[in-house]
């Protein structure tokens, strides 16, 4: 099977990814909410501020968005399905898991909890509930997991994970969410791309009547005419 031969191929992704993500779980059950999050945002400078006020929105699906149109273009349709269907899966996901959950988020669990906490953002819309799981991080993670499965190229694994962990730490330094949100966002993005990978490369379940014909045919002709 064609995914399973990608995750052999891309160990170098898959691996760093998750070994990264089980130490951010140890770390995450090692403090209370409120000491890692601190943890995590011990130094702030006016130009990270800035910084991750704006690369935060490129979780918000406008990359994934823009992929999918570049890939259109480039007349990748299979690719672009992949990266549509990945955003798709992980934002349905995503919007029922926050419904069930319904974890507050940092602002209003600080509040709560009579915890004095400053430094929020200028200009960055605070949320109230909804935290758990991260959506930015995971639509993050499942386009930077599709572009590794797609282009079947260890050499891109490094930046599309920078990539990745970078707007899933946005999400902290700006307050919208704690560790375990972000670390279940990329969960999420993860398995959401390996599912619309394995539709569209093995099933070929958007394959056209007209292939599939055709590619039945072909394998008829090679059972009736072995080499």
């Amino acid at each position: 099977m064609r995914t399973i031969k990608r995750l052999t191929k891309l160990n170098y992704y898959f691996l760093t990814a998750i070994s990264i993500l089980l130490l951010a779980l140890l770390f995450n059950f090692s403090f209370s909410k409120t000491d890692g999050f601190l943890i995590f945002n011990r130094f702030h400078q006016a130009w990270l501020d800035v910084f991750f006020k704006y690369i935060t929105n490129f979780g918000d699906g406008l990359i994934t968005i823009l992929a999918a149109i570049i890939l259109l273009a480039l007349r990748k349709k299979k690719k672009a399905m992949t990266v549509v269907l990945a955003y798709i899966y992980s934002g349905l996901l995503i919007q029922i898991a926050k419904r069930i959950f319904h974890m507050p988020r940092p602002k209003y669990f600080f509040e709560q909890t009579l915890f004095h906490y400053t430094h929020f953002v200028e200009g960055v819309n605070m949320h109230d509930q909804n935290s758990f799981p991260s959506g930015h991080t995971a639509s993050a993670f499942a386009l930077a997991t599709v572009l590794v499965l797609v282009f079947k190229k260890n050499k891109i694994s490094f930046y599309c994970l920078f990539f990745a962990f970078l707007i899933g730490y946005s999400r902290i330094y700006l307050a919208q969410h704690f560790l375990i949100d972000v670390i279940f966002g990329a969960i999420t993005g993860i398995i959401c791309a390996l599912i619309s990978y394995h539709q569209v490369y093995d099933l070929k379940l958007f394959r056209s009547d007209k292939v599939n014909k055709r590619y039945k045919q072909l394998k008829i002709a090679n059972q009736t005419n072995p080499i």
